[in-house]
């Protein structure tokens, strides 16, 4: 039985919480393909968020986690590409219905909007709901 993997991605200010959310989709038994940026240097979150839907798109069934420091920029940025369903959570209700009731395949959160058990708790519900 082969592991899902989830690509996640951040820019310069979603750094600290796309580390901690990692540890989290791995402890809940998925694989990560952690996309960058690795480092603090101010980076543009339109490429990441291209480059995670670009492997969103080519991996059927893939899902997705986007983190910058609002998380609207990168809700905005993913939903420009077709195919793609990012949903900007702010909770762990609004990611189990992101998926539930919308198919939503990308995540996307704000680290200066969110702490880290929250975020924890968006992945945990995002990752483990099925679309009705």
């Amino acid at each position: 039985m082969s592991t899902q993997t989830i690509a996640i991605a951040s820019d310069h200010a979603g750094l600290a919480l796309k580390d901690a959310v990692k540890k989290e989709i791995e402890s809940l038994g998925f694989s990560v393909n952690d996309l960058g940026p690795h480092d603090t240097q101010s980076v543009d979150y339109p490429d990441y968020a291209n480059m995670l839907c670009e492997w969103v798109k080519k991996n059927d069934g893939a899902k997705g986690v986007l983190i910058c420091g609002s998380g609207i920029g990168m809700s905005i940025a993913a939903n420009r590409h077709k195919a793609i369903r990012a949903a900007l959570c702010q909770s762990g209700l609004m990611a189990k219905l992101s998926r539930q009731h919308n198919d939503a395949n990308v995540l996307c959160m704000g680290e200066r909007l969110i702490g880290i058990e929250v975020a924890k708790d968006c992945v945990k519900q995002f990752l483990t709901t099925e679309f009705e």
